[in-house]
Formats: C-alpha cells, structure tokens, sequence
C-alpha cells in the first residue's frame, strides 16, 4: 500500500498498519506488553498504601458515584464518595443557565468536602460529566458535530485538536473528567445512538480512539488535561436490529476485530478510564449467552484488566448494574465481583454503601476485590494530579472560555469537513451571492435540531434556540452571510413564490434524541419521509418552479431518503453540525468573487441505505467512502423510490 502525504490517506495507512501488527491469543485479545515506569511503581505504591489506611466504609464510599442532584457536599465528606457526576440535564442548583462560576464553585465546594473527612490521608472526589461534543452540558459553549459527523471527516489530526478544546472547556468549569469517546463501531442506523459513533469500519473507529483520547489526556496532571473514557465496553453498536441496550450477537473473534478495536486505540493513547455497556453478548461461535455485560467476568476482568492490561477505572453505566439478573440499582455483588471498580449509583448510593458493606462482611464479596477497585481509583486520581488543588482554583478566564473564537473556528472548520455531497446536478454549488435565497424548513433556524441529542439536556429537548447564545442556526448564518435582507425564511413553504428567488435552500432535520428514545424499532421503515413527513411536504411546495433547490439534512444517521434527494438538485448529508452553522454557509456559497471558497471533503463513513429497510443482501444506496467534490459535475439519474413498508423483512444485524 503506497502512503501519500495526505491526512485522509494516512489514517487508512494506519489504520491497515494498526489492524496487522497486533501479536493476539488464539480467541483474537492481544496480550499487553506495556512495562510500569518508575513513576508508575510509585504511583501505585502510594495509591496501595492510601487504601491500606482505609476502614471498609471509607473504601465502598470511594467505588461510589453518586450525581449531583442526589447528594450534597457535606454527604460527600460524611461517606466519603469518591466520584460524582452531573448527568445530562443536571446543572449547579439546577439552572440550564448556570455560568461558568457557578460550575466552579459548585465544583470547589464537592472538593472541599471531600478534603475534609476524618480519613488519615484526604482523597479528593472526582467529578465526570459527558462532555461528548464539547462540553455539551454548560450554557454558551461550542459544540461541535456528533462523531459520525467527524467520522465523516476523515480527520484523526482534527479529532485530537477537538479533544484539546473541550479539555479546555471542561477545565474551565472545574471538572477533570469527560465520559467520552464513544469507541461503538455501529452495525444497524436503527440504534438511537449512532451518531455517537465515528464509523462502521472498526479501523477507522480505532484511529479516532487514539487520537480523541491523546487529545483530552494530554499531560496528566496538566490544568488542560482531563480524563478520557473509552466506552461502552463492549459491543453496544452491535445489537440485534440496533436495539439500545439489546444483544450483541456475533463470534468472540468478531467482537474483537469489530468491537474491541476502538480499545486497542485509547489504550495505545494510555486511556484512564473505560465504562462498560448496557448490552448483552451472546457468542455465535460456542452458542453461549453471556448475558449483561455489568455482569461480566470474563469480558471486564480476565479481558480487559489482565489480557489488555488496563489499569485504569472501570466505570458502571447509569444504574447499569441494575440490569444484571438478580440485582437492583443498589445491590450487584456480581459486578463487583466481575470486575467494575466505580459505580455510578446516581441516586440510591446510599443504599449502595450499605448493602456493598454487608456483603463484603457476608463474604459475598471479597476484601481483595474492594481494595483492588479502591486502589485503581486511587492510582488514576494521583496520575491525573487530582490531589494537587482543588481543579476549581488557579487562573480560570472568563465566561467567553466557553466559545472563544479560536473554539469557535475549529467547530465551524470541523462542520465545512464533515458535510457529505452526496448530489450536485448541473454543479449549481456553491450558490452565488447574487439574488434572494429562500430557506426553509422546520429545522433551518432550529439549535436543537442542529446540535441534536446531548446537548444541554440528555435527549436534546426542552431547549429552544434562545437556550444558546454562542451559536449560529444555518438561517441566522445565512443572513450574517448574505444579509437580512437577501433571506427570506418559511417553516413550510405554505403560501411562497418560489419564483422570487435565485435559489432555495430546504433543511430536513430528525428531531433531537439520545439513546432508547432514538431507535427506530425493527421492523419500522427507515424512510425519513414516513417520520417526518412535513419535510417532503415543504420540499414538495418549492421544488419544480424552475429554481435550484438545495437540501440539506439534519440526521443522526444515514436514513432512506430518495425521494428527498429526487426533488432536490443538490443534496447535502450533514448529521448534526453543533452550534455553528457558518460552517454550512462556508460550503454552500461562493465566496465574494463568485469562486469556489471550500470544496466537499467528507466521505461517508457509514452505509446510506437505499430502501425502506436493511435486509441481509444490503439494500445500500452508497457505499461507505462516498461522496461528491464541485469539481465532478454530473446529472444524476432518479434514484428508485419504493412503496412504504410496514413490515420489514429480517434483518441479519
């Protein structure tokens, strides 16, 4: 394979190099050969003489996680809580507003806390949030596009200046921890969270990995530094018909060369941190069922912790524990006992001290294995310099930290790669400046649906576009662009002259959505005109007048969309762009002197269906990697626009 000197083509490079040069066991997990450093026999030498100072309570309350909605920071010094976290939706006194000062003394007042308890040696809480693009919870800060927007890009030199920005942003706020990336290598676009997904091919999902979590580590112990977690370990993009939380069906062999290959990258970057999935695994090869994976011993401690060798936190989802047969959101001796090492207990950590406790004295569980999760937690809060100062002193900058120009041009310069042309007849992009443009649709001046799930809340809604101060809808970039009065805007093209204008843009968009409220349930067509019919309705009423007229869709997934792309003449893919909508305006319009300013780059990472369903034989419109440049100009012929389906036939993923 010859390597030209071209970031895209690099990545495939290494991402071949990569795939080949692992020395793996006969089941396909590579043995680690990492050797510890003197810092690192030191590190874990403290962290093992901290614990051995601990009393039972105070090691059970560091494996505890608790978010900030349920627990107060004097609970934190009375229990001794290792971590909290702010899940999405959660905020200081919980103000969808709340400024960056308010974050940092909320932060200020849990560290405290915790320095205060009557343990030998204080030991610092340590706060997580899921910073997933950007740092997606705080009021005014930049986001950028979900991954399968930046997988689309092809750009792992992109991804780790990204992952140094919110590192920056979520410093700011007195936070050390990012639950991200996301390393699914998704199978099925019916998942709810496939746009938290870079790719369906593991090699390059393997690439992002490291470069995503280079970025947010940095330097540990650096005041721009925070600590990254590889997730959701592991399968969770492989589920029977994309179902969130559902069954990952496949030969360990695959769930290795598929799934794991995202970890082999983060742990290359000496990730600190992987959280585990809600999903299940049943192995194709042998026929045995393993069942949830919070419960896994085989998969969490013999494979990731001695295979691998991680030595880092293994985090619990959300209540995740609660999932495994027999227990509760409380009580799962089985995954304390399969490994997992924090456990994010949001709100009845209270109950999950006591019964942990009990059980360890009841020997359901045993003293080695809570020393040894209470150790690891330990070492990562010494390597990350958690106990140096309080992460919310220092010199912080102001509120504009959370959108600074420089953060702002990256998520715009971010948004113009990962748009995928995927029609241009008669080459009528980039729009001219001359004339009056209408745009319209219900998305086009709508944050929330640009931002998608994630952000500010956990499924994107209960938020209006006012809810973002630092961002741009692609109307209001239009207009920035052109001026007011150069944009005309309609919801839905009800009562327009389409006649009057030089051009018309029509944005489609999904509504804002996150896991298990985004699946598209097997056997529901995957035709976005049967969910969203008011797109083709308002596309229907301002195509056909002799106008060029550009489509762009807001999705978190490839969809069926060929009566969308038949009635347009040109056609962009551009998944959830984020808060800046001037990257959108960079790609369609010309520059000042009527030349090309910015040509399509981004590729498609993922399979575009090319029918209502996804059968065994494919049913793929285009093919992963594809993806138009101006300088090809071509006519396309329609495209086959079949009956709706009501019932799909099965599907094999």
């Amino acid at each position: 394979m010859l390597c030209k000197n071209s970031r895209r083509t690099l990545a495939l490079c290494l991402s071949a190099w990569l795939l080949g040069s692992c020395q793996t066991t006969q089941a396909g997990w590579p043995h680690s050969a990492a050797a510890a450093t003197a810092a690192d026999i030191a590190i874990d030498a403290q962290a093992r003489s901290i614990v051995a100072g601990m009393t039972l309570e105070q090691k059970v309350g560091q494996i505890t996680q608790a978010d900030i909605r349920s627990i107060t920071p004097d609970e934190v010094r009375r229990y001794y809580i290792g971590s909290i976290l702010n899940g999405g939706g959660a905020w200081p006194a919980m103000n969808m507003h709340a400024s960056v000062d308010d974050w940092l003394k909320q932060s200020d007042d849990y560290y405290r806390a915790s320095m205060a308890t009557d343990m030998p040696v204080k030991v610092p809480v340590l706060w997580g949030t899921d910073a997933v693009h950007g740092h997606n919870n705080v009021y005014g800060a930049t986001l950028f596009p979900h991954n399968i927007g930046l997988g689309a890009a092809h750009d792992p030199l992109l991804m780790r200046r990204i992952g140094q920005a919110t590192a920056e942003q979520v410093r700011a706020t007195g936070i050390t921890w990012a639950f991200a990336p996301t390393l699914a290598v998704v199978q099925n676009p019916r998942w709810g969270r496939t746009y938290e997904s870079y790719s369906s091919d593991p090699g390059q999902v393997r690439i992002y990995a490291e470069a995503m979590v280079a970025g947010l580590q940095g330097r540990l112990g650096w005041p721009t530094s925070v600590l990254a977690t590889a997730k959701h370990w592991l399968g969770d993009g492989g589920t029977l018909h994309g179902t969130n939380e559902g069954d990952t069906q496949t030969s360990e062999a695959d769930l290795y060369r598929i799934h794991g290959a995202g970890y082999v990258g983060a742990l290359r970057a000496n990730v600190q941190t992987v959280m585990v999935s809600y999903s299940s695994f049943t192995d194709t090869g042998s026929g045995r069922a393993w069942g949830k994976m919070h419960g896994n011993a085989y998969l969490v401690g013999d494979v990731l912790k001695r295979r691998l060798g991680f030595d880092g936190i293994v985090v619990s989802d959300w209540n995740g524990i609660g999932q495994v047969p027999g227990c509760s959101n409380w009580h799962c001796p089985q995954a304390v006992n399969a490994g997992i090492d924090l456990f994010m207990v949001p709100d009845d950590w209270k109950k999950f001290i006591a019964a942990t406790i009990e059980d360890v004295r009841e020997g359901r569980i045993a003293m080695s294995r809570i020393d040894d999760a209470a150790t690891r937690i330990l070492r990562v809060k010494l390597r990350s310099g958690l106990f140096a100062a309080s992460p919310a002193t220092g010199p912080h900058p102001g509120p504009e930290v959370m959108s600074p120009p420089p953060v702002r041009a990256l998520a715009r310069e971010a948004v113009r790669e990962s748009l995928v042309l995927l029609k241009n007849d008669h080459g009528i992009l980039p729009l001219q400046r001359r004339g009056r443009i209408l745009v319209v649709g219900k998305g086009a001046d709508s944050l929330p649906m640009q931002a998608g799930g994630w952000s500010l809340t956990w499924q994107g809604d209960h938020t209006q576009t006012a809810d973002y101060p630092n961002a741009d809808t692609l109307l209001a970039a239009m207009r920035k662009t052109l001026g007011a009065n150069q944009v005309d805007y309609s919801v839905d093209g009800v009562g327009i002259d389409p006649g009057l204008y030089s051009a018309i843009v029509v944005v489609a968009a999904e509504k804002p959505y996150a896991e298990s409220a985004g699946d598209i349930a097997f056997p529901a067509t995957m035709r976005h005109s049967a969910r969203y019919p008011e797109d083709l309705a308002a596309l229907d009423r301002v195509r056909g007048h002799g106008v060029p007229v550009v489509t762009i869709l807001y999705s978190g997934r490839p969809v069926y969309a060929n009566d969308l792309i038949n009635r347009s003449d040109a056609f962009v893919a551009a998944w959830l762009p984020g808060t800046e909508g001037l990257g959108l305006t960079d790609m369609l319009l010309a520059g000042d002197n009527g030349r090309t300013a910015y040509d399509f780059t981004g590729r498609l990472s993922f399979d575009w269906p090319g029918g209502d369903c996804l059968t065994k034989s494919g049913n793929i419109q285009y093919r992963r990697g594809y993806g138009l440049s101006l300088a090809r100009l071509s006519t396309s012929a329609p495209l086959p626009e079949t009956s709706p389906t009501v019932a799909c036939p099965a599907e094999s993923r």
